[in-house]
Parts: C-alpha cells; sequence; structure tokens
C-alpha cells in the first residue's frame, strides 16, 4: 500500500482498465501532438543539422563582407549616356537620372575566392553523410523509435557512407542548378519566354523537393541502387500527392512565418531574427517532410512484406 502511495506521487494519471490506446494513424492531429512530444529532440537535432548549412552562410559573409566597386544596375544605362552625351536632350537626361542607379558589388579576389570555393566544397563532399545522419534520427522520431541523436546520427552515416556521398554530390548539384535557373529567369522574368521558363524552373524545384523527401528515407531503409531510389522518388511524388500537397504547404507556412518573423524584426530595429531561423527552421522542415513522405513508404515498400507473414501465421 506504502509502495502504490509512492509511485501515485510520481504518476498522476491512474491507472484505467478501459483506458484505448493512442491512434497514431499519420493524420494532421497527430503530427502536432507528436510535434510537441519531439519538440526538444528537435532543437537539439538542430545543433547537428544547423552544421550543414553554416559552410555556406560563412562563405556568402565572406563574399559580401569584402571590397566593394560601383556598378551600373540597369543594362540601359549605356545607351542612354551615349544619347545623352550625343544630343543632350532632356528626355535622355531625365532617362539617365532613371536607369542610371549604381550599386556596389563585392570585389571577388583570390584569396577570397579560395576561401570561398573551400567552404562550398567542404559542404558539396559532406551534403549526403549530413543528410543521412539528420533524416535517420527525423525517422526514429516519426516513428516512435528511440532516439540517440549523436550515436544514431553517425551510425546512419557509417551504414551509408558511400551511397551517402554520391548521392549527395548529386542532390547538391541539383538544388544548385535549380536555384541558379529560378534566380537568372527571375531577373529576365519581364519576358514571356523568360517568364515561362521561370514558372518551368519553379515546379522543377518543387517536384524535386517532393522527390529528395523520399529518397533520403528509402536510402536508410532498403538497400536499393541509386537509379532505383531516383526512380521510386519520382513514383512516390506522384503517388502519394495528397500528403506531398499537405508537405509543401506546411513548408510554404514555416517560410512565410520565417520571413515575416525576420523582416518584421529588421523592421522593428530587432536584428537577431537574422538569426532565429538558424534555431529551428532546418528540423521543422525535416520533421514536416519525414512524416509526410514515411508512411507513403511503409504503406507501399514495408507493409505488403509484413502482412502476409502475419497471415501465414494467423493460418
Amino acid at each position: 500500500m506504502e509502495n502504490e502511495r509512492k509511485r501515485k506521487s510520481f504518476f498522476q494519471k491512474k491507472d484505467r482498465p478501459d483506458l484505448m490506446p493512442e491512434d497514431t494513424s499519420p493524420t494532421l492531429a497527430y503530427f502536432f501532438k507528436l510535434l510537441g512530444r519531439k519538440a526538444g529532440k528537435l532543437l537539439s537535432l538542430n545543433l547537428l543539422m544547423v552544421l550543414q548549412v553554416l559552410p555556406l552562410v560563412i562563405a556568402v559573409f565572406v563574399y559580401m563582407m569584402g571590397a566593394k566597386t560601383p556598378t551600373v544596375e540597369s543594362p540601359m544605362y549605356a545607351p542612354l549616356l551615349g544619347t545623352y552625351i550625343a544630343g543632350g536632350s532632356p528626355i535622355a537626361g531625365t532617362l539617365l537620372g532613371l536607369f542610371g542607379r549604381q550599386l556596389d558589388i563585392p570585389v571577388m579576389t583570390t584569396g577570397r575566392l579560395i576561401v570561398i570555393l573551400c567552404l562550398v566544397g567542404f559542404t558539396l563532399l559532406t551534403w549526403g553523410w549530413q543528410n543521412v545522419g539528420a533524416v535517420y534520427n527525423l525517422r526514429s522520431m516519426v516513428r516512435g523509435d528511440s532516439c540517440f541523436l549523436w550515436s544514431d546520427f553517425f551510425y546512419a552515416i557509417r551504414r551509408n557512407l558511400v551511397q551517402g556521398f554520391l548521392f549527395g554530390i548529386i542532390d547538391f548539384i541539383i538544388i544548385g542548378l535549380l536555384g541558379f535557373n529560378i534566380y537568372f529567369y527571375f531577373t529576365l522574368s519581364t519576358e514571356f519566354s523568360y517568364g515561362v521558363m521561370y514558372a518551368i524552373s519553379i515546379a522543377l524545384a518543387v517536384f524535386y523537393i517532393c522527390m529528395r523527401t523520399y529518397i533520403y528515407p528509402m536510402m536508410i531503409t532498403f538497400d536499393l541502387s541509386i537509379y532505383k531510389l531516383l526512380k521510386n522518388g519520382l513514383i512516390f511524388t506522384l503517388l502519394g500527392i495528397k500528403r506531398n500537397i499537405m508537405m509543401l504547404l506546411g513548408m510554404l507556412l514555416v517560410v512565410v512565418i520565417t520571413l515575416a518573423l525576420v523582416f518584421g524584426g529588421l523592421a522593428s530595429g530587432l536584428s537577431f531574427t537574422l538569426i532565429l531561423p538558424f534555431f529551428y527552421f532546418l528540423p521543422l522542415v525535416g520533421f514536416i517532410g519525414i512524416y509526410a513522405a514515411y508512411p507513403n513508404i511503409k504503406r507501399y515498400m514495408i507493409d505488403p512484406y509484413e502482412q502476409p507473414e502475419d497471415t501465414v501465421e494467423e493460418d
């Protein structure tokens, strides 16, 4: 009796024989419940995930903080300047004032270029490993397994050392090319043809976001070649369209809230809001992706092999 009272002092909930087991179906309601439970783990995982982008942030800082040189923003400046010098018309002078705005762009010195290339190269070589380790922990959280962040992180890397390295290079290059295309066509999107290419680049980027969300969980769960990982990722992007749409909406909501916090803080003179995304953004977006992707992987690639065995045992 004394032991029972002591036990109840630590466990507030009493035993209830009629208490139903918790519904762990991957619904939207259970997502928020699981997110609340794993918030501490996600913040701890962020310490590992932020190292993935830290070299790139430093590279941008090195590029932006050095010596700068002025240059004109608009390509119309040169012909307008020639027209103004040749004729000196008031209209040319007005247009020159409109299109003659100058920008300060960084000067790329040899030393700065070497530092930036080293930082980008380090990220390229470790990109896949860091994704593999992070996704392994995120999958454990979504499945409800025990999660030992540091040991599981490096265990996943050792287990997928070669494949994680090779696909990480492919993944990094694809992300870089898609990002460059979006930026390039955005600057020229005033023309219809470039606007179409800009829209196509956005669509390809969204499609690849869905693909890679499936590729990394499959890599750490199954023994598949890179070709089959890409093929299955493509299939799941189309097959799991409902969960993929919800995943993209969730990620978009996180991005919008983050931008609102950063720019709202800067407008209010709170410069520390610039570093807020480094405390939560990567693990939160990753958790949303794995929560949406893993149930589809389990449904189509794991359950079909487990259920027949259960049926045989019952017979």
